[in-house]
């Protein structure tokens, strides 16, 4: 909520009435009208004036802008077809207007005839996991984990990625609840759970198939459950009987005793509720291990009770109409995937037009995007707030809007409600809403299909058709409704959204992608094999949203240097000191950051938190310049938590060396990086 005097935002806070987030805001957000107001904010339109790369630009009106746009766009169909356009849009805060679904923005790029845009960063082979077991990545209400007795929180963090559900685990805790945190990391919520277990990564599939193993030796599956509500089961059960806990402690490492002691809790708990969020699927096994976890409450029965089951991502039960409107289309188009930018940036695509992005700071194998964004045949347009690393390789940079500027329509996809957002605040500068943005450059290109000239509430109306529940003048006066579900919410009690209408531990829909038909075990690649190298995982910053924040100062500085945790183990094979920087290196890349020795890793693993902005970091890269370019088992996910690394003390023979990279770290600031 904010607060306005004279047209200006003072204060913001959180919605003390709101059931789930009960006014609470986190770090972040707390800064956010701060960063709305900030030095380096782009206020108006600019032309490129130096190199790509360069960040140089000049001042020019919309008009112009608008110009350029339109005739390069115009000259690209005409030359190459409307193929040589890629739209590369992210999904910005989860709007479904001005963000997420890009409603405007899709329908002029389908009148173009532009390639598709597949969008698949963030939890796509998860979601594919656990719809071949489930039929729907919709699980848990996260409000009913008050009402767990047991919880697992498995690959998430959820005081830094999340914080809202927390209340709602303390409240289960309040009434007995075990909490059990499963990281690689000994992470803040690691810290507060009753029991942390630092799993290898890449091997939580095979974590779940133990665990159900001393299910079954307790003779505690629930047979009446299996029978009636799941298929497969005689097929899936010989599956768990290769992974005794024996078995499953070498693939994991961790104690055989602690996964007989967890399974022995997981068999007589009733109801166990298990919250498993995106980065434990960033791997190559990552959606099979989530398509494993998933069949857990299939044989506990936990699906039968409030506070049971799996939490995933709840966008499966926003009933909002979302129309692609291909039939705008010219013809066929071929896909081009976020995560393959460095592949598929070839000659082929003229022009690369960016919004609610930040490609160069936030997709796999970095070096290789450099170079490619560097083509002078190349016209790149990024649609931006502040000036990224992206936009240091655009030809034309356009302003655009934030939160308490512009109309949005949000659900999250770890709560149950639809969220209205009124502008607060008038744009600062020239800045425009990405939907205005579009309006405009149709007109421009001299467009005439009515439907590019929808309003912004024209446009929520038409989302809000498969919601006939929600009136949009309600919303907009109440700012934000439940979704039509009870409470407390217990998924699946009418069956699953799978073929066999049960929960399937067998699918032939798996078999037919591809997969195996059974739920089974995928390692990931660093799981795979023996090494003395470490594998990389980039776990969410406490103080950045990917990259979003990465520039404001005070978040900059709390953030501290760049820091690479590493093992005592690890370390003192590699001649490593703490504060001291470091080169981390693999075949793709290269960064500089400071050491940090600690058991909060366990042996195996580094750890760097992603998001850092290139030019803010020392040696102009973050942990992406150390991410291969390359798929998960399902729907192309990618891989950041899934690389080998090495790391190695900056020259020691060389203390200019050592002098340079800390000033390079500690000089670092927006303003600078702004100045560039």
């Amino acid at each position: 909520m904010v607060t306005v005097r004279d047209g200006k935002s003072v204060a913001l806070r959180g919605n003390r009435d709101h059931p789930f987030t009960r006014g609470a805001l986190c770090v972040k957000v707390n800064r956010y009208l701060e960063h709305t107001k900030a030095a380096d904010r782009i206020l108006y339109p600019m032309k490129r004036v130096g190199p790509k790369g360069s960040g140089q630009f000049e001042r020019i009106s919309w008009d112009e802008a608008l110009a350029i746009c339109a005739a390069k766009l115009a000259e690209i169909v005409d030359e190459h077809g409307g193929e040589a356009i890629w739209p590369y849009q992210g999904t910005g805060t989860l709007g479904y207007i001005q963000g997420e679904t890009g409603e405007a923005g899709r329908r002029f790029w389908n009148v173009l005839g532009a390639s598709n845009h597949d969008l698949n960063i963030c939890s796509r082979a998860g979601r594919d996991g656990l719809r071949f077991t489930n039929g729907t990545a919709g699980g848990m209400d996260p409000e009913t984990f008050a009402l767990s007795k047991l919880i697992l929180l498995w690959g998430t963090n959820t005081l830094t990625s999340g914080h809202h559900l927390w209340k709602f685990v303390q409240d289960a805790r309040a009434a007995g609840a075990h909490v059990v945190a499963i990281d690689p990391i000994r992470t803040r919520t690691a810290e507060q759970a009753d029991e942390h277990l630092p799993i290898r990564p890449g091997t939580d599939g095979a974590l779940a198939l133990g665990l159900l193993h001393v299910v079954l030796e307790e003779g505690a599956e629930d047979r009446d459950y299996l029978e009636n509500h799941t298929l497969g089961w005689d097929e899936f059960k010989a599956e768990i009987l290769q992974y005794p806990p024996s078995r499953v402690a070498e693939l994991t490492g961790l104690p055989e005793a602690d996964i007989r002691a967890l399974g022995v809790r997981l068999a007589h708990t009733r109801p166990t509720g298990i919250r498993a969020t995106m980065g434990l699927q960033r791997h190559r096994g990552g959606g099979s291990a989530m398509r494993l976890i998933a069949c857990i409450p299939g044989v506990t029965g936990d699906w039968r009770h409030p506070g049971g089951g799996i939490a995933y991502s709840t966008s499966a039960y926003v009933p909002l109409t979302v129309d692609p409107r291909e039939d705008l289309l010219p013809g066929p188009v071929r896909s081009l995937t976020m995560t393959r930018l460095a592949d598929e940036l070839d000659e082929s695509v003229k022009c690369l037009w960016v919004y609610a992005a930040n490609p160069m700071g936030s997709t796999p194998d970095q070096n290789r995007i450099r170079q490619r964004l560097l083509r002078e045949d190349l016209f790149t347009v990024v649609m931006e707030q502040f000036p990224t690393d992206t936009v240091d390789y655009a030809d034309i940079v356009l302003p655009a809007t934030m939160q308490t500027e512009h109309a949005d329509l949000h659900s999250g996809y770890g709560h149950m409600y639809l969220v209205w957002n009124e502008p607060a605040v008038e744009p600062p500068g020239e800045c425009l809403s990405t939907t205005e943005t579009f309006r405009r450059l149709a007109r421009a290109m001299g467009l005439t299909e009515p439907a590019l000239y929808d309003s912004d509430l024209e446009l929520a109306e038409q989302l809000l058709a498969g919601a006939p529940a929600v009136n949009l003048d309600q919303l907009r006066k109440d700012g934000w409704v439940r979704l039509d579900v009870p409470t407390p919410f217990v998924p699946f009690t009418e069956g699953f959204p799978t073929p066999s209408g049960k929960l399937e531990f067998v699918s032939d829909l798996a078999e037919a992608a591809g997969h195996s038909r059974v739920a089974t075990y995928v390692p990931s690649r660093t799981a795979s094999e023996v090494s003395t190298r470490l594998t990389l995982i980039t776990p969410a910053s406490h103080t950045f949203l990917n990259t979003i924040f990465a520039n404001n100062p005070e978040l900059l500085r709390r953030s501290k240097d760049p820091t690479v945790l590493v093992n005592p183990r690890d370390a003192a094979s590699r001649g490593l000191t703490s504060g001291q920087p470091a080169r981390v290196f693999n075949a793709h890349g290269e960064l500089t950051a400071k050491v940090e020795i600690t058991d909060k890793v366990r042996p195996g693993v580094a750890a760097m938190a992603k998001g850092r902005w290139l030019k803010l970091s020392p040696g102009n890269a973050n942990t992406n310049a150390l991410i291969e370019e390359a798929d998960a088992d399902m729907a192309k996910g990618p891989l950041y938590h899934d690389n080998w690394v090495e790391i190695a003390p900056a020259d020691p023979a060389d203390p200019a060396t050592v002098e340079a990279v800390e000033a390079d770290m500690t000089a670092g600031s927006p303003e600078a990086a702004h100045k560039s």
